[in-house]
């Protein structure tokens, strides 16, 4: 019954793992866009990119990327699934998180 037991808690801290890391991936994109909607449209793509990857803890490794077109800035955060222990080894599969808002005026 102990190996049972000890199976299904692995499963579980795998699967609480993944909804965290669907979460960081989410919240991180959010906080992206937001950065690039602030900055000036020459600085947009590093402020996005910087903020994104600042929101992120040391343990989650990914990438952000920014693009912007037709008023419209869009960001995306694809962050590798650790495998029981964060920081260690990942999954081969990839959680994304996406985020858009619209530019702010500028006067």
């Amino acid at each position: 019954m102990t190996p049972l037991i000890l199976i299904t808690l692995v499963l579980l801290w795998q699967f609480v793992l993944l909804g965290y890391t669907f979460t960081l991936a989410g919240n991180a994109a959010d906080e992206a866009v937001r950065a690039a909607t602030a900055a000036a449209p020459g600085e947009r793509e590093a402020a996005c990119e910087q903020a994104g990857l600042d929101k992120l803890p040391g343990a989650w490794s990914g990438r952000v990327s920014c693009s912007t077109g037709g008023g419209y800035v869009t960001a995306d955060v694809h962050l590798d699934v650790p495998v029981l222990f964060p920081g260690t080894i990942a999954f081969p599969f990839q959680v994304d998180g996406h985020a858009g808002a619209v530019e702010e005026d500028r006067d």
